[in-house]
């Protein structure tokens, strides 16, 4: 199981899934001019995104929920895709799919040829995640575990569609990772990957199980030249509750700096 903002591809300065929804915001806002007066809105529209986040998950969940609502499931991935096809990273200027680790890209293709079966169980969107992973890391959608809205069924001029609603249905997240894989899954894994104390429960419940022969890697961000330098004090991929039990749980603590001969693949 691979967790995957920070994990398998870049989580600062900011979640890509984040990054996605404040451009969304922007895009709707014509047609929610109510959002001008409200906030976390109005901070987006006046181009002081860091005081809407400073909101807390509170804030955050609302923008990502008002900014993912209201479309078809279809609608909705093709508006990831137009997105990730055009949006460029603040710093390396790269497509965001351009900036997975060529590393992860490496295991999880020497996963698959060795006849293991992977999955993504990420704290983001089961629908912003589908659409592009199986072209940028030969995961399917089927194999994808994240958080998600509620949809409903609806017929529209004849045609069954699937629509996104402004309603929180699951966060896999945290605790929420192992109840993920077990609802969506059913079958404990014997190998986890993650990078942050989002990922503590999942790589817990997966070492810890009864079957004799398990795996635990945390993905330490220590580069500062290549990519990023944070763990504690981080307010994005906070490492800290598990890079201490690491030690105690024998899992492998990977340096970016010290153990990646390169970090992202070659533009």
């Amino acid at each position: 199981m691979f967790d995957n903002d920070g994990t398998l591809w870049i989580e600062q300065p900011l979640y890509v899934q984040l990054a996605f929804a404040l451009d969304r915001i922007r895009a709707l806002a014509p047609a929610n001019p109510g959002w001008r007066e409200r906030q976390p809105f109005k901070s987006v529209l006046d181009g002081d995104p860091a005081a809407a986040l400073a909101g807390g998950q509170k804030a955050i969940l609302e923008l990502v929920v008002a900014s993912h609502a209201g479309v078809t499931t279809e609608a909705f991935a093709q508006i990831v895709r137009d997105w990730l096809a055009t949006a460029r990273h603040p710093r390396f200027l790269r497509p965001h799919t351009r900036l997975v680790y060529q590393p992860m890209l490496e295991l999880l293709a020497f996963l698959r040829a060795n006849g293991f079966k992977t999955f993504i169980v990420s704290g983001g969107g089961v629908d912003f995640l589908r659409p592009w992973s199986e072209e940028a890391y030969g995961i399917p959608p089927e194999q994808v575990v994240g958080s998600s809205i509620k949809a409903a069924f609806e017929l529209r001029e004849g045609v069954p569609v699937l629509v996104k609603l402004p309603e929180l249905e699951f966060i896999d997240d945290g605790a929420g990772k192992p109840l993920g894989i077990h609802r969506f899954i059913g079958r404990r894994p014997i190998a986890a990957f993650g990078n942050s104390d989002g990922d503590l429960e999942m790589l817990r419940w997966t070492t810890q199980g009864t079957r004799s022969r398990r795996l635990g890697v945390i993905v330490h961000h220590d580069d500062a030249e290549r990519e990023y330098a944070y763990d504690r004090a981080s307010h994005v991929g906070r490492l800290d509750e598990a890079l201490d039990v690491a030690s105690l749980a024998g899992w492998t603590v990977v340096s970016m700096r010290d153990d990646w001969r390169r970090i992202f693949p070659e533009p």
